[in-house]
């Protein structure tokens, strides 16, 4: 598992840079964002892991300044080369480069990463605050477990919900092209890597009940704040595709979220629409450093976490993705248009250069939507009720109120075209919502574009 944290949304870092999939252009120009308690908090602060998507899982390309490369910042600095490996792997240790093999005591990455955090757990000053954030390459493939958890879960299968192994009707193109029902193989395999990603996380537990034990062992636990999350879903079956992360649906954008620490009280639920950029903001509040005096998109979600009774919180968020593929033929499926990418033997592809979308996602008292519009061709809108549809099967874009729809598509405008407090306007369904066009242009009085590329239309 792995996360990011940034202070902004997608659109607001695809507005600073023309190249979006090249770790350069994070380094020069990102270092400062991707990380944001770097100048608000003079405190120690550790990366233990996985970079995930701060360098595209490219950190220690030589362009991106090689593994001597560590962001301003951070005090303490164990990083993974590239991405998502468990053994013959090489790490950069404030800098300089250490290479691993394939001896399960002492390569293991997931309980290596959990016996340096221990250690830094150790070595810094009991006295002093502390960040740590530690990205394990569990349950990314190549799914390789411990040796004690290879035969776990045998009788475990991925869940077979209402939109498993189902044709995706009136969706986009990429969707519409997957082949019902799967092959057996494609189901076996599916399963297996299931599986296969299940036991990997065993030894996220192991680590997880370490590091509180420590904690609880150094007196610290009660007075720490503890965040588990992700930084993606993920599907396997729904809609006949066989595994991946990059669609629009609940089980590919939804990630967990689990939080402890001082003033939450145990086994709390909320329904609150909480994102990724939330969570600089939220750490920040807890460290008491004014937001005022920031720039970003999110909210500090602590008093929703310490149970503030009358808050004001949004009802909607914005989702976007920028598909992936070159416009040229898959050798392996010579069939299939150009441009798709993830492709499976049976050639159903899980992704392609126009698989590219922006979403808001609402939820209100009487509402729970998501619409979607699609930079291709067709510009292609799904919209769908999660509250008759949860498994989001029938595209109601055609049937839905045109009114409604035409709230929905200015909203996702002017998320797509927020900064920094113009974000957390109230949302189509909010009493105090309103239109208000002066909100998609910039301080510049220049309109402000999607920042879909051209290439992609």
């Amino acid at each position: 598992m792995h996360l990011t944290l940034c202070t902004m949304s997608v659109p607001n870092i695809y507005k600073r840079s023309a190249d979006v999939n090249c770790s350069v252009y994070w380094k020069k120009l990102f270092d400062e964002y991707l990380f944001i308690l770097q100048t608000p908090l003079k405190k120690t602060k550790a990366l233990i892991g996985e970079m995930g998507m701060t360098f595209s899982s490219a950190y220690g390309a030589p362009d991106a300044g090689g593994l001597g490369h560590v962001p301003l910042g951070w005090s303490y600095w164990y990083a993974l080369e590239k991405n998502s490996k468990y053994y013959n792997y090489t790490l950069s240790i404030n800098g300089k480069a250490r290479k691993h093999g394939e001896n399960y005591s002492v390569d293991y990455l997931t309980d290596v990463l959990a016996n340096v955090s221990l250690d830094f757990l150790d070595y810094k000053s009991n006295s002093e605050p502390f960040f740590m954030m530690i990205s394990t390459p569990a349950p990314h493939s190549p799914w390789t477990a411990a040796p004690q958890y290879q035969n776990a879960f045998q009788n475990v299968f991925a869940p077979r919900n209402k939109n498993f192994n189902i044709h995706g009707t009136n969706k986009h193109w990429l969707i519409r092209q997957a082949k019902t029902p799967m092959t057996n193989s494609s189901i076996q395999f599916l399963d297996n890597a299931f599986r296969k990603r299940w036991q990997t996380l065993l030894s996220v537990d192991d680590l997880v009940e370490k590091l509180v034990k420590r904690l609880e062992f150094n007196g610290e636990l009660n007075n720490t704040y503890i965040f588990y999350t992700s930084d993606n879903g993920y599907h396997t079956g729904q809609f006949s595709l066989p595994i991946d992360k990059r669609q629009l649906y609940e089980f590919d954008i939804k990630v967990p979220l689990l939080v402890r620490g001082p003033g939450i009280k145990p086994n709390q639920t909320s329904k609150m629409l909480v994102a990724n950029i939330d969570l600089g903001p939220t750490i920040l509040d807890i460290a008491g450093y004014s937001l005022n005096k920031t720039q970003m998109d999110g909210m500090s979600f602590l008093p929703i976490l310490k149970g503030a009774s009358n808050l004001t919180w949004r009802s909607d968020v914005l989702v976007e993705y920028q598909g992936e593929g070159r416009n040229v033929t898959d050798p392996t499926c010579p069939s299939l248009s150009p441009g798709v990418s993830q492709c499976f033997p049976d050639c159903v592809c899980e992704d392609a250069y126009n698989n590219t979308y922006a979403c808001v996602r609402t939820m209100s008292e009487r509402w729970n939507l998501q619409y979607c519009e699609f930079d291709d061709q067709e510009v292609f809108v799904e919209v769908y009720n999660l509250t008759a549809d949860p498994h989001q099967l029938n595209n109601i874009a055609k049937s839905i109120d045109p009114e409604l729809l035409g709230k929905m598509n200015y909203r996702l405008m002017m998320l797509q075209s927020c900064s920094g407090p113009t974000c957390r306007t109230p949302g189509v369904f909010d009493p105090g919502y309103r239109f208000d066009p002066r909100l998609m242009f910039s301080n510049h009085g220049s309109v402000r574009t999607r920042r879909f590329s051209k290439h992609l239309l």
